[in-house]
């Protein structure tokens, strides 16, 4: 018989079918984080056949990342509200049905409406993953492994993407970056509906602020559109407008997406910050390096993918097989700053790397530091940015965290891309390109710096302490974390 839950009591694991559950999660996970850069080596391939113009084509990505970004904390709210798996099950199925009208798309448009539906299925079904796991997994060893695995899936998937998306079109073409999610979503879809356990929400009646969560998504899509077209600056003040709106409602709502006290925290608001900046330097350094290896170098899609494989093997190793026991060695803190500095290290000697650079010999030592770096930086700013949450405020604080995340990524691909395109012009020349590229890597690392400085003044190490309680909203990223509050 199905199980269920009443909101704030871990409801009882079922005694079978739990590993099987995971895996079905994990694998739609790795779908919707995948989707995030698969279409990154594709951007050649779309705009030679779409008519893309070069500050359009980074909306193929920021379209997906805003609308994921902008609705992961009312997706939260309404698996509270409707039921966790209900939620999950609408999600993929809309990010199914938008893949496919993606793969369809004969126009720049239709592919970008249809790559923020995609985003918006994303967001409804990542929002209530997690959370469905660690009720799945209550004893703290099997929940230790199960959140292991899923981590796994978030931490190598943005890099998979990168390489199975230059493989399909490499052999097939770039519609089927977005076919390819048909299948495994609808095998994901009937395996879920018959394995996953059954809950019951709050009921829509407790209340989900929809006008907040506009307000976020308009901010967010309006301040990435004035930094994609070259300081738009009637788009900056709506932007702002917007934002300061969402701000106004938090504080004026009754049940808010975003309650303004989870913000008082130090670690948190710090943690956000630096994420928000090396998430920005690190997608414009997938991007930009992409379109370098394709354009300067004259690789094609699957050589291109393949080229960050090294990237992706270092942050497995990094964050599965050393970032526990090294932060327990040395503070996360401390490994916070030194994959930031890694990273940006990266950036800067990427500003002087020639047109017709040798892969082995001048990127692949880069691509593998920076890999060094993203598997320090991402456990550990995780683990500072939870630190200052407590068990009310866990899940808000987990939402807003992945919020930023994606709101760093569409930022970045848009500013640096924007800068490429600002110093390239109507160039077509392999010089002409890379000067482009040298400075949008030259703005990444001055992101990476800015992180620095952030982390090394804002941030402090968390004392441990006992385990937080699992929240009942949002996505319920906190099942390990093992610190106290840190409100300054």
């Amino acid at each position: 018989m199905a199980s269920s839950y009443r909101p704030g009591v871990r409801p009882p694991a079922p005694p079978a079918g739990r590993w099987l559950a995971l895996v079905i999660l994990c694998a739609a996970s790795l779908m919707v984080i995948l989707d995030g850069t698969i279409v990154t080596v594709a951007l050649p391939a779309i705009q030679a056949d779409l008519g893309f113009t070069a500050d359009g084509l980074s909306w193929v990505l920021n379209s997906y990342l805003i609308a994921f970004g902008g609705l992961l904390l009312l997706s939260g709210r309404l698996g509270d509200l409707l039921g966790r798996k209900r939620m999950f099950l609408i999600g993929i199925a809309v990010f199914v049905l938008a893949s496919l009208a993606c793969g369809l798309a004969a126009g720049p448009a239709m592919l970008i409406a249809a790559r923020f539906a995609q985003g918006a299925g994303a967001a409804l079904a990542s929002a209530v993953t997690l959370g469905m796991i660690v009720r799945l997994f209550p004893a703290p060893g099997e929940q230790a492994r199960a959140i292991g695995a899923f981590a796994f899936t978030g931490a190598a998937g943005a890099s998979a993407g990168l390489v199975s998306g230059g493989l399909l079109v490499q052999y097939a073409n770039w519609h089927w970056v977005f076919f390819v999610n048909l299948p495994v979503g609808v095998a994901a879809l009937v395996a879920a509906w018959r394995v996953l356990p059954a809950d019951q929400g709050l009921g829509l009646r407790a209340g989900a602020d929809v006008p907040g969560a506009l307000l976020v998504t308009g901010g967010i899509m309006s301040g990435v559109f004035a930094i994609a077209s070259h300081a738009d600056w009637w788009a900056g003040i709506v932007a702002v407008a917007l934002l300061a709106g969402f701000a106004w409602r938090q504080a004026a709502a009754r049940t808010p997406l975003l309650p303004l006290r989870a913000l008082a925290s130090r670690n948190v608001v710090g943690a956000n910050l630096a994420q928000l900046l090396i998430i920005g330097a690190a997608m414009g350094f997938q991007v930009i390096s992409t379109l370098y290896l394709q354009r300067a170098l004259g690789f094609g899609p699957a050589a291109a993918g393949l080229s960050f494989a090294p990237t992706a093997a270092a942050i497995a190793v990094v964050s599965l097989g050393a970032s526990a026991r090294l932060t327990a060695r040395f503070g996360a803190r401390r490994l916070l700053l030194a994959g930031l500095v890694m990273i940006t290290v990266v950036l800067t000697l990427l500003t002087q790397v020639p047109a017709h650079a040798d892969y082995g010999t001048r990127l692949l030592p880069l691509f593998v530091l920076f890999g060094l770096g993203g598997g320090l930086t991402l456990p550990a700013v995780t683990a500072l940015g939870m630190a200052g949450a407590t068990d009310a405020d866990a899940g808000v604080i987990s939402g807003a965290f992945n919020t930023v995340q994606q709101v760093g990524a569409a930022l970045g691909v848009a500013a640096l891309t924007a800068l490429a395109a600002s110093r390239t012009g109507s160039g077509t020349s392999a010089q002409a390109l890379t000067s482009g590229y040298h400075l949008a890597w030259a703005g990444g690392a001055v992101l990476g710096a800015l992180s620095i400085v952030v982390a090394a003044i804002a941030l402090r190490e968390p004392r441990p302490s006992g385990a937080a309680t699992v929240p009942t909203s949002g996505d319920d990223a906190t099942a390990l974390v093992s610190c106290t509050s840190d409100h300054e």
